[in-house]
């Protein structure tokens, strides 16, 4: 506690950013360092998890630093320890919460395991001090694509989600194919700006009628059979063209089933959520959509749409306040469901 805030010092480390940050009861951002090693797994085509949890293990101490003394605190003012227990990269995951155990035993503090979905979801908090639950979100990243419902803080219920590929990875396959690398979201939304996204009539896929669920494995491989059709016809491939045809696709099927369901929930709030939450195409569909029904659209900035350990301290303080604290036998599970 410091100047009557009651502070949380959060971790996430669940890929390949290694961040930690310090929050003043739960919605206020005192610091937010976030390491991130996407320089490093470029040369790879995606992320390596050992060498994601190798430099977890390096950078981790110096990050728990640089947070603590941006936010002009000390361990002994830290009431709180929030860290990503899961979904995530196993090893990745074992560094953070290694290292929250650690400080919650030697300095005697509280610690709380945190989904890290329910953290994408909390970044809108931080984002948007007037928004309270219950509402509606999308949840889309390189792991999840996700439609839920939020009745309360931390108490969701899964409508819809992804039954192979999630977006965020099906962005990268096919950014991989058309020759653009990684990653391929951010490099899929800026080219497909020069690009005509009606070029190509890739099928949108939308399962049999009422589900919520997505399936982005056939577009990727429409995708690749446009490509080598093209390829042997000895035809020009116009690579904007193909991302923004591509996205369409994607976009068209998600903004569809996600005010499906805001509809259908009689939701009047739809909050976005995750690392593909930065995509402008999707931003402007989904605004579009909720201006026309007359719902309320909350987005977070770029930085919190990525991991961050921001979003994390947020979720643990809400789960805190409802549940109390977890015990130091808190482990990492890789496949938490939301």
């Amino acid at each position: 506690m410091k100047d009557g805030k009651f502070l949380t010092l959060a971790i996430e480390s669940s890929c390949d950013e290694t961040s930690v940050a310090v929050m003043a009861d739960g919605r206020q951002v005192m610091s937010n360092i976030i390491s991130s090693q996407i320089d490093i797994h470029t040369a790879f085509g995606g992320v390596v998890p050992e060498i994601a949890s190798r430099h977890h293990l390096q950078n981790m101490n110096t990050v728990v630093d640089q947070a603590l003394t941006e936010a002009g605190v000390t361990l002994d003012d830290i009431d709180l320890i929030g860290v990503t227990c899961g979904p995530g990269l196993v090893g990745a995951l074992l560094m953070g919460v290694a290292t929250a155990k650690a400080i919650a035993f030697a300095k005697n503090i509280p610690l709380v395991g945190v989904n890290h979905m329910h953290g994408h979801i909390s970044a809108n908090f931080i984002e948007h001090e007037e928004l309270e639950p219950p509402f509606m979100s999308l949840i889309v990243s390189g792991g999840h694509t996700n439609i839920v419902e939020m009745s309360d803080y931390g108490v969701c219920r899964v409508l819809g989600g992804t039954r192979d590929d999630a977006v965020g990875e099906a962005y990268d396959k096919v950014a991989r194919v058309i020759g653009l690398g990684y990653p391929g979201g951010p490099k899929i939304d800026r080219i497909a700006k020069e690009g005509n996204p009606e070029a190509i009539q890739f099928k949108r896929v939308y399962l049999e009628k009422g589900s919520k669920d997505f399936s982005f494995s056939g577009l990727k491989t429409a995708v690749l059979n446009y490509l080598n059709t093209e390829r042997q016809a000895g035809r020009e491939i116009s690579v904007p063209d193909v991302a923004a045809s591509f996205q369409e696709a994607v976009i068209e099927v998600i903004v569809h089933k996600t005010m499906e369901a805001v509809t259908e929930m009689k939701q009047d709030k739809l909050v976005l959520a995750g690392g593909v939450a930065a995509n402008s195409r999707l931003r402007e569909a989904l605004s579009a959509a909720c201006d026309e029904k007359g719902v309320k659209l909350y987005v977070p900035s770029p930085v919190l749409c990525t991991d961050n350990a921001a979003m994390i301290g947020c979720a643990a303080y809400y789960k805190y306040k409802a549940q109390g604290a977890d015990g130091l036998d808190l482990d990492a599970y890789p496949g938490l469901e939301i």
